[in-house]
Protein backbone atom coordinates (compact mmCIF):
# COMPACT_ATOMS: atom_id res chain seq x y z
CA UNK A 1 0.00 0.00 0.00
CA UNK A 2 1.59 3.45 -1.12
CA UNK A 3 1.41 6.09 1.50
CA UNK A 4 0.44 9.33 -0.31
CA UNK A 5 2.59 12.70 -0.08
CA UNK A 6 -0.15 14.20 1.98
CA UNK A 7 0.19 11.16 4.70
CA UNK A 8 3.50 11.41 5.03
CA UNK A 9 3.37 15.26 5.81
CA UNK A 10 0.66 14.59 8.67
CA UNK A 11 1.94 14.19 12.25
CA UNK A 12 4.80 11.60 13.32
CA UNK A 13 1.85 9.69 15.04
CA UNK A 14 -0.10 9.03 12.47
CA UNK A 15 2.85 7.53 9.92
CA UNK A 16 3.68 5.70 12.83
CA UNK A 17 0.37 3.49 12.51
CA UNK A 18 0.27 3.87 9.14
CA UNK A 19 3.71 2.34 8.75
CA UNK A 20 2.85 -0.28 11.60
CA UNK A 21 -0.20 -1.21 9.14
CA UNK A 22 1.99 -1.17 6.48
CA UNK A 23 4.46 -3.61 8.10
CA UNK A 24 2.19 -5.92 9.52
CA UNK A 25 0.87 -6.34 5.75
CA UNK A 26 4.59 -7.00 4.31
CA UNK A 27 4.67 -9.56 7.63
CA UNK A 28 1.94 -11.45 6.82
CA UNK A 29 2.85 -11.85 2.69
CA UNK A 30 6.82 -13.03 4.16
CA UNK A 31 5.17 -15.54 6.65
CA UNK A 32 2.77 -16.74 3.69
CA UNK A 33 5.60 -17.28 1.11
CA UNK A 34 8.43 -18.66 2.94
CA UNK A 35 7.52 -19.06 6.67
CA UNK A 36 9.54 -15.99 8.12
CA UNK A 37 8.93 -13.67 10.54
CA UNK A 38 9.45 -10.14 10.32
CA UNK A 39 9.08 -7.27 12.27
CA UNK A 40 10.76 -3.94 10.88
CA UNK A 41 11.36 -0.92 12.98
CA UNK A 42 9.72 2.52 13.18
CA UNK A 43 10.98 5.55 11.36
CA UNK A 44 13.78 8.18 12.63
CA UNK A 45 15.59 11.07 12.02
CA UNK A 46 18.48 10.54 9.81
CA UNK A 47 22.23 10.38 11.95
CA UNK A 48 20.00 10.93 15.20
CA UNK A 49 21.28 8.15 18.29
CA UNK A 50 19.71 6.96 20.95
CA UNK A 51 20.87 5.07 24.39
CA UNK A 52 19.40 1.93 25.61
CA UNK A 53 21.35 1.19 28.63
CA UNK A 54 19.33 -0.89 30.44
CA UNK A 55 16.03 -2.86 30.85
CA UNK A 56 12.65 -2.22 29.99
CA UNK A 57 9.71 -1.75 32.38
CA UNK A 58 9.08 -5.63 31.94
CA UNK A 59 12.48 -6.04 33.39
CA UNK A 60 13.28 -7.53 30.47
CA UNK A 61 16.16 -6.29 27.97
CA UNK A 62 14.66 -3.10 25.78
CA UNK A 63 14.02 -4.60 22.19
CA UNK A 64 15.97 -4.38 19.06
CA UNK A 65 15.46 -1.52 16.70
CA UNK A 66 14.01 -4.91 14.67
CA UNK A 67 13.76 -8.43 15.39
CA UNK A 68 13.07 -11.54 13.80
CA UNK A 69 12.99 -15.16 14.79
CA UNK A 70 16.04 -15.81 12.25
CA UNK A 71 15.66 -19.44 10.56
CA UNK A 72 18.01 -20.14 7.87
CA UNK A 73 17.19 -19.67 3.86
CA UNK A 74 18.25 -22.56 1.98
CA UNK A 75 20.27 -22.42 -1.40
CA UNK A 76 18.50 -21.55 -4.22
CA UNK A 77 15.63 -19.57 -2.83
CA UNK A 78 13.63 -16.68 -3.45
CA UNK A 79 15.26 -13.45 -2.35
CA UNK A 80 13.30 -10.88 -0.25
CA UNK A 81 12.79 -8.22 -3.22
CA UNK A 82 10.92 -11.72 -5.31
CA UNK A 83 13.59 -11.84 -7.90
CA UNK A 84 14.58 -15.77 -8.07
CA UNK A 85 18.03 -16.32 -7.48
CA UNK A 86 20.12 -19.27 -8.95
CA UNK A 87 22.05 -21.76 -7.20
CA UNK A 88 24.45 -20.35 -4.43
CA UNK A 89 27.53 -20.70 -2.40
CA UNK A 90 29.05 -19.72 1.21
CA UNK A 91 32.15 -18.10 -0.56
CA UNK A 92 32.73 -14.56 0.50
CA UNK A 93 31.64 -13.01 -2.76
CA UNK A 94 27.89 -14.16 -2.38
CA UNK A 95 25.54 -11.65 -2.70
CA UNK A 96 22.50 -13.77 -0.87
CA UNK A 97 18.59 -13.03 -0.51
CA UNK A 98 18.53 -12.61 2.98
CA UNK A 99 16.21 -14.42 5.31
CA UNK A 100 15.59 -11.32 7.47
CA UNK A 101 16.75 -8.21 8.13
CA UNK A 102 18.89 -7.85 10.91
CA UNK A 103 22.53 -7.91 10.25
CA UNK A 104 24.74 -8.99 13.53
CA UNK A 105 28.51 -8.61 14.13
CA UNK A 106 31.48 -9.13 16.98
CA UNK A 107 33.40 -5.42 16.31
CA UNK A 108 36.85 -6.13 15.22
CA UNK A 109 39.67 -3.53 14.54
CA UNK A 110 42.05 -6.13 13.38
CA UNK A 111 43.93 -4.33 10.46
CA UNK A 112 46.52 -7.28 9.41
CA UNK A 113 44.80 -8.52 6.47
CA UNK A 114 45.77 -5.02 4.28
CA UNK A 115 49.27 -4.71 5.75
CA UNK A 116 50.31 -8.25 4.80
CA UNK A 117 48.63 -7.70 1.51
CA UNK A 118 50.47 -4.24 0.70
CA UNK A 119 53.56 -6.07 1.66
CA UNK A 120 53.49 -8.89 -0.92
CA UNK A 121 52.35 -6.33 -3.67
CA UNK A 122 55.33 -4.20 -3.09
CA UNK A 123 57.35 -7.31 -3.46
CA UNK A 124 55.49 -7.78 -7.08
CA UNK A 125 53.22 -10.85 -6.40
CA UNK A 126 49.72 -11.00 -6.00
CA UNK A 127 48.04 -11.95 -2.25
CA UNK A 128 46.02 -15.07 -2.02
CA UNK A 129 42.33 -14.57 -2.05
CA UNK A 130 41.83 -16.25 1.23
CA UNK A 131 44.50 -13.61 3.04
CA UNK A 132 42.00 -10.54 1.68
CA UNK A 133 39.60 -9.58 4.40
CA UNK A 134 38.21 -6.30 3.39
CA UNK A 135 36.93 -4.79 6.71
CA UNK A 136 40.75 -4.83 7.97
CA UNK A 137 41.17 -2.85 4.63
CA UNK A 138 38.44 -0.26 5.55
CA UNK A 139 39.78 -0.23 8.98
CA UNK A 140 43.16 1.04 8.84
CA UNK A 141 42.22 4.15 7.54
CA UNK A 142 41.48 7.29 9.87
CA UNK A 143 37.90 8.44 10.17
CA UNK A 144 35.90 11.39 10.46
CA UNK A 145 33.13 10.20 13.65
CA UNK A 146 32.21 12.32 15.89
CA UNK A 147 33.66 10.81 19.17
CA UNK A 148 31.67 10.34 22.57
CA UNK A 149 33.21 11.95 26.12
CA UNK A 150 33.61 8.36 28.08
CA UNK A 151 33.53 5.13 27.30
CA UNK A 152 31.25 3.66 24.40
CA UNK A 153 30.43 4.49 21.09
CA UNK A 154 29.07 7.29 18.86
CA UNK A 155 27.25 5.51 15.82
CA UNK A 156 27.06 7.38 12.62
CA UNK A 157 24.98 5.73 9.82
CA UNK A 158 25.81 7.62 5.94
CA UNK A 159 25.65 6.52 2.74
CA UNK A 160 25.88 6.94 -1.12
CA UNK A 161 24.19 5.43 -4.10
CA UNK A 162 26.54 3.85 -6.43
CA UNK A 163 26.98 3.42 -10.50
CA UNK A 164 24.98 0.22 -10.27
CA UNK A 165 21.45 0.74 -10.68
CA UNK A 166 19.06 0.22 -7.40
CA UNK A 167 22.64 0.08 -5.48
CA UNK A 168 23.81 2.21 -2.44
CA UNK A 169 26.91 1.67 0.25
CA UNK A 170 26.08 2.61 3.84
CA UNK A 171 28.47 2.90 5.78
CA UNK A 172 27.94 1.46 10.06
CA UNK A 173 30.71 3.73 11.65
CA UNK A 174 31.87 3.68 15.70
CA UNK A 175 33.84 5.57 17.34
CA UNK A 176 35.63 4.96 20.93
CA UNK A 177 36.70 8.35 22.81
CA UNK A 178 40.08 9.67 21.73
CA UNK A 179 43.29 8.14 23.16
CA UNK A 180 44.54 10.93 26.09
CA UNK A 181 47.24 11.07 27.43
CA UNK A 182 49.36 8.12 28.15
CA UNK A 183 49.05 9.58 32.16
CA UNK A 184 45.07 8.92 31.78
CA UNK A 185 45.17 5.29 31.04
CA UNK A 186 45.01 2.66 33.65
CA UNK A 187 48.64 0.88 33.83
CA UNK A 188 49.27 -1.96 31.98
CA UNK A 189 50.60 -5.46 32.56
CA UNK A 190 52.42 -6.77 29.37
CA UNK A 191 53.94 -9.87 28.41
CA UNK A 192 55.62 -10.11 25.40
CA UNK A 193 55.41 -13.50 23.70
CA UNK A 194 58.68 -13.35 21.34
CA UNK A 195 58.46 -16.15 18.47
CA UNK A 196 62.63 -16.94 17.92
CA UNK A 197 62.37 -19.77 15.44
CA UNK A 198 64.57 -20.44 12.77
CA UNK A 199 61.86 -18.62 10.24
CA UNK A 200 62.63 -15.07 12.40
CA UNK A 201 65.75 -15.01 11.14
CA UNK A 202 64.62 -13.29 7.65
CA UNK A 203 65.78 -9.61 7.75
CA UNK A 204 62.39 -7.57 8.97
CA UNK A 205 61.20 -10.27 11.19
CA UNK A 206 63.25 -10.59 14.57
CA UNK A 207 65.44 -7.61 14.05
CA UNK A 208 62.19 -5.61 13.19
CA UNK A 209 60.53 -7.19 16.71
CA UNK A 210 63.30 -6.33 18.76
CA UNK A 211 63.36 -2.41 17.92
CA UNK A 212 59.61 -2.59 18.31
CA UNK A 213 60.25 -3.83 21.99
CA UNK A 214 62.99 -1.69 22.27
CA UNK A 215 60.39 1.39 21.50
CA UNK A 216 57.48 0.11 23.12
CA UNK A 217 59.16 -0.46 26.34
CA UNK A 218 60.98 3.56 26.17
CA UNK A 219 56.99 4.94 25.99
CA UNK A 220 55.84 2.85 28.58
CA UNK A 221 55.27 4.68 32.18
CA UNK A 222 57.23 3.70 35.13
CA UNK A 223 54.24 2.29 36.79
CA UNK A 224 53.59 -0.43 33.70
CA UNK A 225 54.59 -3.50 33.65
CA UNK A 226 56.44 -6.03 31.40
CA UNK A 227 57.15 -9.98 31.08
CA UNK A 228 58.78 -11.51 28.30
CA UNK A 229 58.15 -15.19 27.00
CA UNK A 230 60.19 -16.86 23.87
CA UNK A 231 59.37 -19.78 22.21
CA UNK A 232 60.81 -21.73 19.57
CA UNK A 233 60.96 -26.01 19.83
CA UNK A 234 59.76 -24.93 23.67
CA UNK A 235 58.51 -21.92 25.01
CA UNK A 236 60.42 -20.03 27.98
CA UNK A 237 60.06 -17.13 30.57
CA UNK A 238 63.57 -15.03 29.88
CA UNK A 239 61.57 -12.20 31.94
CA UNK A 240 58.83 -12.77 35.00
CA UNK A 241 56.65 -9.74 35.12
CA UNK A 242 58.62 -6.34 35.83
CA UNK A 243 57.53 -2.99 37.09
CA UNK A 244 59.21 -0.81 34.65
CA UNK A 245 60.00 2.04 37.15
CA UNK A 246 63.68 1.32 37.63
CA UNK A 247 64.19 -1.45 35.71
CA UNK A 248 64.18 -0.55 31.87
CA UNK A 249 67.31 -1.46 31.46
CA UNK A 250 66.92 -4.57 32.26
CA UNK A 251 64.07 -4.91 29.88
CA UNK A 252 66.29 -3.25 27.42
CA UNK A 253 69.09 -6.13 28.05
CA UNK A 254 66.64 -9.03 27.93
CA UNK A 255 65.58 -7.64 24.34
CA UNK A 256 68.82 -7.17 23.10
CA UNK A 257 69.32 -10.80 23.98
CA UNK A 258 67.12 -12.10 21.64
CA UNK A 259 68.33 -14.58 19.12
CA UNK A 260 66.55 -17.06 16.41
CA UNK A 261 66.95 -20.63 17.54
CA UNK A 262 64.76 -23.78 15.39
CA UNK A 263 61.36 -25.09 15.01
CA UNK A 264 58.08 -22.74 16.02
CA UNK A 265 55.77 -24.11 18.97
CA UNK A 266 53.25 -21.23 18.90
CA UNK A 267 51.00 -23.43 20.81
CA UNK A 268 53.88 -23.71 23.69
CA UNK A 269 54.48 -19.83 23.60
CA UNK A 270 51.08 -18.75 23.78
CA UNK A 271 50.58 -21.41 26.67
CA UNK A 272 53.72 -20.15 28.55
CA UNK A 273 52.70 -16.41 27.81
CA UNK A 274 49.29 -16.96 29.19
CA UNK A 275 50.41 -18.28 32.19
CA UNK A 276 53.43 -15.84 32.98
CA UNK A 277 50.63 -13.09 32.25
CA UNK A 278 48.53 -15.07 34.87
CA UNK A 279 51.33 -15.40 37.47
CA UNK A 280 51.71 -11.02 37.26
CA UNK A 281 48.79 -10.80 37.13
CA UNK A 282 47.81 -6.93 38.44
CA UNK A 283 43.97 -6.06 39.34
CA UNK A 284 43.20 -2.60 37.74
CA UNK A 285 45.55 -3.15 35.32
CA UNK A 286 45.38 -3.58 31.50
CA UNK A 287 46.59 -7.05 31.51
CA UNK A 288 47.88 -8.33 27.76
CA UNK A 289 49.49 -10.83 26.00
CA UNK A 290 51.30 -9.32 22.84
CA UNK A 291 52.13 -12.33 20.44
CA UNK A 292 55.24 -11.43 18.12
CA UNK A 293 55.28 -13.52 15.15
CA UNK A 294 55.22 -15.04 11.95
CA UNK A 295 52.92 -17.63 12.59
CA UNK A 296 54.18 -20.11 10.62
CA UNK A 297 53.70 -22.93 13.47
CA UNK A 298 55.53 -26.31 12.40
CA UNK A 299 55.35 -28.69 15.32
CA UNK A 300 53.51 -28.63 18.90
CA UNK A 301 49.90 -27.54 18.64
CA UNK A 302 49.12 -25.75 15.52
CA UNK A 303 44.95 -25.05 15.79
CA UNK A 304 43.97 -22.14 17.17
CA UNK A 305 40.70 -23.57 18.94
CA UNK A 306 42.85 -25.91 20.94
CA UNK A 307 45.59 -23.49 21.91
CA UNK A 308 43.05 -21.20 23.16
CA UNK A 309 40.87 -23.80 24.95
CA UNK A 310 44.05 -24.71 26.93
CA UNK A 311 44.33 -20.80 28.01
CA UNK A 312 40.81 -20.87 28.68
CA UNK A 313 40.50 -19.82 32.08
CA UNK A 314 43.31 -17.38 32.17
CA UNK A 315 41.34 -15.75 28.87
CA UNK A 316 37.71 -16.14 30.82
CA UNK A 317 38.95 -15.82 34.62
CA UNK A 318 41.04 -12.97 34.63
CA UNK A 319 40.11 -11.26 31.27
CA UNK A 320 43.59 -11.48 29.69
CA UNK A 321 43.40 -10.31 25.65
CA UNK A 322 45.70 -10.86 23.03
CA UNK A 323 47.13 -8.33 20.75
CA UNK A 324 48.67 -9.77 17.59
CA UNK A 325 51.58 -8.48 15.51
CA UNK A 326 52.58 -10.35 12.12
CA UNK A 327 55.77 -9.65 10.44
CA UNK A 328 57.33 -11.42 8.19
CA UNK A 329 56.87 -11.49 4.04
CA UNK A 330 56.23 -15.74 4.74
CA UNK A 331 53.54 -14.82 6.93
CA UNK A 332 50.78 -17.30 8.63
CA UNK A 333 47.95 -15.04 8.15
CA UNK A 334 45.33 -17.54 8.93
CA UNK A 335 46.06 -18.54 12.36
CA UNK A 336 47.62 -15.39 13.93
CA UNK A 337 43.97 -14.19 12.75
CA UNK A 338 42.12 -16.78 14.22
CA UNK A 339 43.96 -16.59 17.51
CA UNK A 340 43.20 -12.93 17.79
CA UNK A 341 39.55 -13.60 16.88
CA UNK A 342 39.12 -15.91 19.47
CA UNK A 343 41.14 -14.27 22.24
CA UNK A 344 39.29 -11.36 22.71
CA UNK A 345 41.89 -9.16 20.72
CA UNK A 346 43.46 -7.98 17.49
CA UNK A 347 45.76 -8.20 15.29
CA UNK A 348 48.02 -5.75 12.84
CA UNK A 349 50.76 -6.38 10.60
CA UNK A 350 54.65 -4.43 10.44
CA UNK A 351 56.54 -4.87 7.60
CA UNK A 352 59.27 -1.99 8.44
CA UNK A 353 60.25 0.39 10.67
CA UNK A 354 57.71 3.18 10.34
CA UNK A 355 55.06 0.35 10.53
CA UNK A 356 56.76 -0.86 14.01
CA UNK A 357 55.94 2.93 15.06
CA UNK A 358 52.49 3.06 14.00
CA UNK A 359 51.95 0.01 16.29
CA UNK A 360 54.45 0.21 19.00
CA UNK A 361 54.70 3.99 19.52
CA UNK A 362 52.11 5.99 17.43
CA UNK A 363 48.80 3.74 18.38
CA UNK A 364 50.14 2.33 21.66
CA UNK A 365 47.15 3.59 23.92
CA UNK A 366 44.44 2.05 21.81
CA UNK A 367 46.55 -1.32 21.43
CA UNK A 368 47.35 -1.98 25.01
CA UNK A 369 43.84 -0.02 26.79
CA UNK A 370 40.20 -1.17 26.96
CA UNK A 371 37.07 0.75 27.05
CA UNK A 372 34.79 -1.17 25.71
CA UNK A 373 34.52 -5.51 25.77
CA UNK A 374 32.74 -7.89 24.04
CA UNK A 375 31.52 -4.98 21.72
CA UNK A 376 28.69 -6.56 18.89
CA UNK A 377 26.74 -4.30 16.54
CA UNK A 378 23.40 -5.65 14.68
CA UNK A 379 22.20 -3.49 12.03
CA UNK A 380 18.12 -3.74 11.16
CA UNK A 381 17.16 -2.90 7.63
CA UNK A 382 13.52 -1.49 6.79
CA UNK A 383 12.06 -3.85 4.70
CA UNK A 384 9.58 -0.98 3.06
CA UNK A 385 12.56 0.29 1.49
CA UNK A 386 15.61 -2.54 1.14
CA UNK A 387 14.85 -5.00 -1.20
CA UNK A 388 18.58 -7.21 -0.43
CA UNK A 389 21.58 -6.02 1.68
CA UNK A 390 25.07 -7.57 2.08
CA UNK A 391 27.33 -6.99 4.53
CA UNK A 392 31.17 -6.70 3.23
CA UNK A 393 33.73 -8.60 5.08
CA UNK A 394 33.16 -9.96 8.41
CA UNK A 395 32.60 -13.26 7.46
CA UNK A 396 35.09 -14.37 10.51
CA UNK A 397 33.01 -12.14 12.94
CA UNK A 398 29.38 -12.78 12.51
CA UNK A 399 26.71 -13.43 15.33
CA UNK A 400 23.63 -14.96 15.68
CA UNK A 401 21.11 -12.17 15.49
CA UNK A 402 19.17 -14.03 18.56
CA UNK A 403 22.93 -13.35 20.30
CA UNK A 404 23.07 -9.65 20.04
CA UNK A 405 21.92 -9.16 23.97
CA UNK A 406 23.45 -12.27 25.11
CA UNK A 407 26.20 -10.95 27.17
CA UNK A 408 27.84 -14.29 27.44
CA UNK A 409 28.26 -14.31 23.66
CA UNK A 410 31.80 -13.14 22.83
CA UNK A 411 32.43 -9.72 20.99
CA UNK A 412 35.36 -7.56 20.15
CA UNK A 413 37.64 -5.59 22.46
CA UNK A 414 38.12 -2.12 21.50
CA UNK A 415 40.58 0.37 22.67
CA UNK A 416 40.48 4.24 22.70
CA UNK A 417 41.15 6.23 19.50
CA UNK A 418 39.32 2.77 17.22
CA UNK A 419 36.75 3.52 15.15
CA UNK A 420 35.28 0.55 13.21
CA UNK A 421 33.78 0.69 10.00
CA UNK A 422 31.07 -1.65 8.45
CA UNK A 423 29.86 -1.25 4.96
CA UNK A 424 26.96 -2.83 3.46
CA UNK A 425 25.98 -3.06 -0.20
CA UNK A 426 22.28 -1.95 -0.02
CA UNK A 427 19.55 -2.25 -2.90
CA UNK A 428 16.63 -0.49 -2.41
CA UNK A 429 13.40 -0.86 -3.37
CA UNK A 430 12.66 1.39 -7.00
CA UNK A 431 10.90 4.45 -5.60
CA UNK A 432 11.72 3.95 -1.87
CA UNK A 433 11.50 6.64 0.66
CA UNK A 434 11.48 7.00 4.32
CA UNK A 435 13.26 5.00 6.64
CA UNK A 436 16.12 2.45 5.51
CA UNK A 437 18.85 1.07 8.80
CA UNK A 438 18.86 1.71 12.08
CA UNK A 439 22.83 0.46 13.67
CA UNK A 440 23.25 -0.62 17.09
CA UNK A 441 26.17 -1.51 19.15
CA UNK A 442 26.04 -2.80 22.52
CA UNK A 443 29.15 -3.51 24.88
CA UNK A 444 29.94 -4.07 28.30
CA UNK A 445 32.04 -1.33 30.29
CA UNK A 446 35.52 -3.00 30.71
CA UNK A 447 35.77 -2.46 34.40
CA UNK A 448 31.93 -2.81 35.98
CA UNK A 449 30.85 -5.38 33.00
CA UNK A 450 27.82 -3.38 32.66
CA UNK A 451 26.04 -3.00 29.13
CA UNK A 452 25.16 -0.50 27.17
CA UNK A 453 23.83 -0.04 23.94
CA UNK A 454 23.73 3.21 21.25
CA UNK A 455 21.95 3.49 17.87
CA UNK A 456 21.94 5.94 14.96
CA UNK A 457 19.62 5.65 11.82
CA UNK A 458 19.38 6.59 8.56
CA UNK A 459 16.88 7.99 6.31
CA UNK A 460 16.84 7.56 1.93
CA UNK A 461 16.79 11.08 1.79
CA UNK A 462 20.03 11.25 3.34
CA UNK A 463 21.79 9.36 0.98
CA UNK A 464 24.28 11.11 -1.02
CA UNK A 465 23.36 11.04 -4.87
CA UNK A 466 27.22 9.71 -6.02
CA UNK A 467 30.23 8.25 -4.23
CA UNK A 468 31.88 11.43 -5.36
CA UNK A 469 29.11 13.33 -3.92
CA UNK A 470 30.32 11.18 0.04
CA UNK A 471 32.67 12.94 2.21
CA UNK A 472 36.43 12.41 1.23
CA UNK A 473 36.95 9.41 4.45
CA UNK A 474 33.45 8.00 2.83
CA UNK A 475 35.08 7.80 -0.44
CA UNK A 476 38.73 6.34 0.68
CA UNK A 477 36.22 3.45 2.67
CA UNK A 478 34.59 2.49 -0.75
CA UNK A 479 38.11 2.61 -2.60
CA UNK A 480 39.58 -0.11 -0.26
CA UNK A 481 36.53 -1.85 -0.02
CA UNK A 482 36.67 -2.09 -3.99
CA UNK A 483 40.18 -2.66 -3.92
CA UNK A 484 40.10 -6.04 -1.49
CA UNK A 485 36.92 -7.01 -3.59
CA UNK A 486 39.47 -6.80 -6.47
CA UNK A 487 42.15 -8.49 -5.01
CA UNK A 488 39.72 -11.63 -4.29
CA UNK A 489 38.25 -11.69 -7.74
CA UNK A 490 34.47 -10.36 -5.95
CA UNK A 491 31.27 -8.78 -7.67
CA UNK A 492 30.30 -5.93 -5.39
CA UNK A 493 28.44 -4.28 -7.32
CA UNK A 494 29.64 -0.46 -8.35
CA UNK A 495 33.30 -1.85 -7.81
CA UNK A 496 35.05 0.41 -10.94
CA UNK A 497 38.08 -1.69 -11.20
CA UNK A 498 41.69 -1.16 -10.27
CA UNK A 499 42.14 1.76 -13.05
CA UNK A 500 39.71 4.20 -12.15
CA UNK A 501 40.38 3.03 -8.67
CA UNK A 502 43.70 4.27 -8.89
CA UNK A 503 42.70 7.16 -10.37
CA UNK A 504 40.17 7.76 -7.12
CA UNK A 505 43.06 6.85 -4.58
CA UNK A 506 45.53 9.48 -5.83
CA UNK A 507 42.66 11.95 -6.55
CA UNK A 508 42.13 11.44 -2.68
CA UNK A 509 45.19 11.38 -1.31
CA UNK A 510 46.02 14.81 -2.48
CA UNK A 511 42.23 15.87 -1.08
CA UNK A 512 43.21 14.65 2.32
CA UNK A 513 46.59 14.87 2.47
CA UNK A 514 47.20 11.86 4.18
CA UNK A 515 50.41 9.30 4.04
CA UNK A 516 48.14 6.42 4.03
CA UNK A 517 46.13 7.47 1.82
CA UNK A 518 48.96 7.77 -0.46
CA UNK A 519 49.89 4.34 0.53
CA UNK A 520 46.65 2.98 -0.49
CA UNK A 521 47.28 4.22 -4.50
CA UNK A 522 50.79 3.75 -4.44
CA UNK A 523 49.22 -0.31 -3.72
CA UNK A 524 45.99 -0.40 -6.31
CA UNK A 525 48.52 0.55 -8.83
CA UNK A 526 50.88 -2.34 -7.97
CA UNK A 527 47.98 -4.56 -7.99
CA UNK A 528 47.07 -3.24 -11.31
CA UNK A 529 50.73 -4.20 -12.78
CA UNK A 530 50.03 -7.44 -11.51
CA UNK A 531 46.72 -8.59 -13.30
Amino acid sequence: METSRTDRTRPGQRRARRRTRRLRATLLALTAAGGLLLTGCGAGDSGSSSSSDGPDRTGRPAPAPAVTSGGEQSDGGQSVDGDQEGEQTDGPDRIAPSPDYLSTFALDVDTASYGYARRVLADGQRPDPSTIRPEEFVNSFRQDYERPDGNGFTVTVDGARTDSAGWSLVRVGLATRTAGDSAERPPAALTFVVDVSGSMAEPGRLDLAKKSLDEMTDRLRDDDSVALVTFSDEAETVLPMTRLGGHRGEVHHAVDELETRSATNLGAGVETGYATATEGLREGATNRVVLISDGLANTGDTDAGSILERIANERRDHGITLFGVGVGSDYGDALMEELADKGDGHTAYVSDDADARKVFVDRLPQNIDLTARDAKAQVAFDPETVARFRLIGYEDRKVADDDFRDDKVDGGEIGPGHTVTALYAVRTRPGADGHLATASVRWLDPGTRAPHEESGQLETGALRDSLTDASPRFQVDAVAAYFADSLRSGDLPGNPGLAELADRAHTLAKRTDDDDVRQLAEAIDEAARTE
